[in-house]
């Protein structure tokens, strides 16, 4: 085991990291392999030991950054998003907890064998999902927006709540079981639990008046938010604990709901930090179990435990719940099998665990064990069962990725019908009823409505388009649009078309940090595309092969061709561009627009062929 803290600390930071970049290079469940990775590096090979090392700062250190991601979660939860989900959502995160907390608390007793102190406890715990692990599945397995969204609102309101009910059901059985029952302890409870509402509520009001009010520079935006949400968490947790998780996240929803100009920097700044705290988290602790843990895990009564939570609490307590809702039933076989456990649950569980022992109750010392087998075993089999349940029930977005195109022209519609008939999803986009007529004319699916605009979020789901092309005749919009969605889509995938000269923007002096990649060449703009397209340039397709290879290919085409894109034999699109080098392999298609004399030649020759073949 390492003594330096800071050499600890750094390899907390570059095994949650890491284990976040495998997940993403290999597609993986990210949570499954930064879990694996904890045990590899604390119990199994003792290479650090978080809870023992850090000692005091442990658990506040777990508790904010618990706090905040619950937060930045919240974030996401715009009434305007649950519209035609207001049922399903409220049965799940009423009805459906209480079925899940007592169902789970007898499969406790009777099978785990704890008592029934632990066991209402412990159900009330294990109700909650969290968006620690479901927002990343959401990322990984593209559900359709309805599914993904009744996941999301599930795991980040119940969180709060289940840590609550934890509470909740502790300072009942103390009050029944007391020689003196004192009813003050539970009001206490339910005063704190609207106290701490009202105190978010009033932290968010607070924090989005002075945005908008001008009275707090942009500079300072982001950490007067990240402060505001410590403060507002270890208020109300220092009045009664867990209802600190209850104010964070009444303190995101309001701000989510209030329409602040700058909600969307501020909700990415969020989501960066709370990748980080989810990754050093999960490292810390899986790390901080023993191997006496470990092995307690696997005792048949956890083991029947875990697989009664995973067949048949989870999904009764949903399909009971939603009983006369519009969810359909592959629906509610997919929302009725995502249930994973994550930080709350682990966290909440080892401050019941210590509560527990210190009271000399029987089966406190398998609380840690049950939790972290709930917690592994979840996030393992949803993790990676999600995408291919998802596929089955036809609830995945998932297929080639597609292209969204801003600004509906000649070019762009004619490279979307290029792109239609590789069987590419694409969806062009335009605020001009008129301009999408050859667009609806050539079947291409379309959005009407500006961009830009907030309700497109809720408008139009992106979860089938990796690409997003920016092609309209104004480029400083095209800058504008490419800059906006680069945190959604990522820089290497967002481009936009060249500069025009003759256009009257003068922006070729804009910061390179600026706009997405140029497309193609910085010679051909949008406009020589288009009158390329009107004198009669036509869209080649050349699948190369061991014989005919990409050099072979480009000593072949005409000087004026203009090379688009490459679709990859697993369906990934490679775009040309002046910054990144593309090389096609056998099997890749190219897609290329090429001058009509080598379609004219190429006619001439067939004609040539077919009469030299009637003459022989």
């Amino acid at each position: 085991m390492l003594d330096s803290f800071l050499v600890q600390f750094m390899i907390i930071g570059i095994l949650g990291v890491g284990s976040q970049w495998v997940a993403w290079r290999f597609r993986l469940p990210a949570i499954v392999v930064m879990s694996i990775v904890g045990l590899l590096a604390g119990p199994i090979f003792s290479v650090i030991h978080p809870e023992q090392d850090f000692g005091d700062m442990y658990r506040p250190f777990i508790s904010v950054a618990v706090a905040i991601i619950l937060f930045e979660g919240s974030l996401n939860l715009n009434f305007k998003e649950v519209r035609g989900l207001g049922k399903p959502v409220l049965r799940i995160v009423t009805w459906g907890a209480l079925i899940s907390w007592i169902l789970g608390s007898l499969a406790a007793h009777y099978v785990a064998g704890l008592s029934w102190t632990i066991s209402f406890v412990i159900g009330a715990i294990f109700i909650v999902t969290g968006p620690t692990v479901i927002l990343p599945l959401l990322r990984q397995s593209k559900l359709k927006p309805r599914p993904a969204k009744i996941l999301k609102w599930e795991g980040i309101i119940v969180d709060p709540f289940g840590a609550l009910l934890a509470v909740f059901a502790f300072e009942i059985i103390v009050f029944l079981t007391a020689e003196t029952p004192d009813i003050t302890a539970l009001l206490f409870f339910a005063l704190a639990s609207i106290f701490a509402v009202v105190l978010g509520i009033g932290f968010g009001k607070l924090i989005g008046w002075s945005f908008e009010s001008g009275y707090m520079p942009e500079y300072l935006k982001s950490s007067a938010v990240l402060i505001a949400v410590i403060a507002c968490f270890a208020i109300a947790d220092e009045v009664t604990h867990e209802t600190g998780l209850l104010a964070v996240t009444a303190m995101g929803m309001t701000l989510a709901n209030m329409g602040i100009a700058s909600i969307r920097q501020m909700r990415h700044f969020k989501e960066d930090i709370s990748i980080l705290l989810v990754s050093a988290i999960f490292i810390m602790l899986t790390a901080s179990l023993t191997r006496e843990t470990l092995i307690q895990v696997f005792n048949p009564e956890i083991i029947g435990y875990v697989l009664l939570m995973l067949f048949l609490v989870r999904p009764l307590s949903i399909f009971i719940s939603t009983i006369g809702t519009d969810l359909k039933f592959k629906e509610k076989i997919l929302v009725g099998w995502i249930a994973p456990r994550g930080i709350v649950a682990l966290t909440v569980a080892s401050y019941f665990a210590s509560v527990f022992t210190d009271g000399d109750f029987e089966g406190a010392e398998i609380i840690t064990s049950i939790t972290f087998a709930l917690v592994f075993f979840t996030v393992c089999a949803h993790g990676f069962s999600i995408g291919w349940l998802a596929k089955k029930l036809d609830l995945s977005s998932d297929g080639k990725p597609g292209a969204l195109i801003i600004g509906s022209n000649q070019f762009s519609v004619a490279l979307a019908k290029v792109m239609n008939e590789l069987k590419v999803p694409i969806l062009i986009s335009d605020s001009s009823w008129e301009r999408l007529y050859k667009a609806r004319q050539a079947g291409i699916d379309i959005h009407h409505g500006e961009i830009l605009s907030e309700q497109t979020e809720y408008s139009v789901d992106m979860t089938p388009y990796d690409y997003l092309i920016a092609a309209t005749e104004y480029d400083s919009y095209n800058a504008l649009v490419a800059s906006t969605f680069v945190p959604e889509f990522g820089r290497k995938d967002v481009y936009r078309l060249s500069i025009q000269h003759n256009s009257g923007d003068n922006i070729e002096d804009m910061d390179h940090t600026i706009g997405g990649r140029i497309l193609f060449t910085k010679d051909v703009a949008l406009d020589d595309l288009t009158h390329k397209v009107e004198i009669g340039y036509v869209f080649r397709k050349t699948t190369l092969t061991e014989q005919y290879t990409f050099k072979s290919y480009r000593d072949n085409c005409e000087s004026h061709t203009v090379l688009l894109f490459v679709l990859k034999a697993n369906g990934k699109l490679l775009f040309f561009t002046e910054e990144m080098a593309v090389s096609p392999e056998a099997g890749d298609t190219v897609i290329s627009l090429t001058p009509p004399s080598k379609e004219f030649n190429k006619i001439k020759e067939k004609i040539e062929e077919q009469r030299n073949d009637k003459e022989a």
